[in-house]
């Protein structure tokens, strides 16, 4: 018998990683790790949005 958990097939997506202060450089990149951050969390909030409709009254 195994001792672990069976998967969730439909997990609650996770926020991403908010950027550290230390890791913009401040030097006016193309691809600032804000940017980088600010489209994850774009994705995320799309993400918890359509997880939310396939889940409701779950939060």
């Amino acid at each position: 018998m195994s001792d672990t958990l069976p998967r969730d097939p439909d997990p609650r997506p996770q926020p991403p990683e908010p950027p550290l202060p230390s890791d913009c450089c401040d030097s006016g990149c193309a691809v600032c790790v804000h940017d980088t951050y600010s489209e994850e969390l774009q994705y995320y909030r799309e993400q918890l949005a359509a997880w939310r409709a396939r889940h409701p009254g779950v939060d």
